[in-house]
């Protein structure tokens, strides 16, 4: 039996050593793209606050509301750099999770931490890609703790179901994106509320969301990461503001502020 015993331990050591260098493959993340690790230096008005848990983008003048941002899957916080910047340029704070082992399926509560440390803030939650998913699973479970919810590249399940909900989401998909399930992507707008404001990115793909090259199956862009960058952020901003005007209309019936 002993010498049984022996003969199946090479066998089971080689299985092991295969599974840990393909989950070690699997978790591998992007690499930031030379875009993301420059925004990531700050500077012209913009602070960077870099942290275990957050990366956090303001301006010197902020204002509500402010935006907490899930990566998407195996893509480091830092590829989101370019993004959060030209928001923090239009005076919101934005806080760019890091998810652990860069999945965040592995912690879809981390918002809570932001909402408790800052208990009179107004927050706006939202992603790219699984984070958005994510986002919204986490929006559904807490919708009296952030005022709405963006998608990026991005749509959710049954778990992340706001079709009930009074929150404003907004869902921006680049035209070029060959990584989002288009069916799935019909099906989850089942999941979103009725008011749900649907926007494209002409020649947008699904990678240029964030800063960290291509991704196999992804569409060819037609405009260039700037760009892309550019208009999701005039996007959320215009989003933003009708999302605010909207509710401090319907807070003051009379529509004076």
């Amino acid at each position: 039996m002993s010498r049984i015993r022996r003969g199946w331990l090479p066998p089971l050591i080689l299985l092991v050593l295969v599974a840990a260098c393909v989950t070690i493959w699997y978790l591998r993340p992007y690499p930031s793209d030379p875009a993301a690790v420059q925004a990531m230096r700050g500077g012209n008005g913009i602070t960077v606050t870099d942290t275990a848990s957050w990366i956090v983008f303001e301006g010197g003048k902020t204002y509500e509301p402010s935006l907490i941002f899930y990566p998407g899957a195996r893509v480091k916080a830092e590829s989101y750099a370019p993004l959060a910047r030209l928001l923090a340029e239009k005076g919101h704070r934005v806080f760019i999770a890091r998810m652990p082992f860069n999945l965040p399926t592995l912690d879809v509560e981390r918002a809570n931490q932001l909402i408790e440390e800052f208990p009179e803030e107004t927050f706006i939650i939202g992603g790219h890609s699984l984070g958005g998913a994510m986002a919204a699973q986490f929006a559904s479970e807490y919708t009296d703790r952030v005022d709405g919810v963006f998608l990026l590249g991005a749509y959710p399940d049954r778990r992340g179901d706001l079709s009930e909900s009074e929150l404003p989401v907004l869902s921006l998909l680049g035209s070029r994106d060959g990584l989002v399930d288009r069916e799935r992507y019909e099906q989850g707008k089942t999941y979103l509320p009725a008011e749900t404001v649907y926007m494209s990115i002409e020649g947008g793909n699904h990678a240029q969301f964030g800063s960290y090259g291509r991704q196999k199956g992804d569409g060819t862009p037609l405009i260039s990461p700037e760009d892309q960058w550019q208009q999701t952020a005039a996007a959320l901003e215009q989003w933003l503001q009708n999302s605010m005007f909207r509710a401090a209309y319907e807070w003051h019936p009379s529509g004076s502020f």
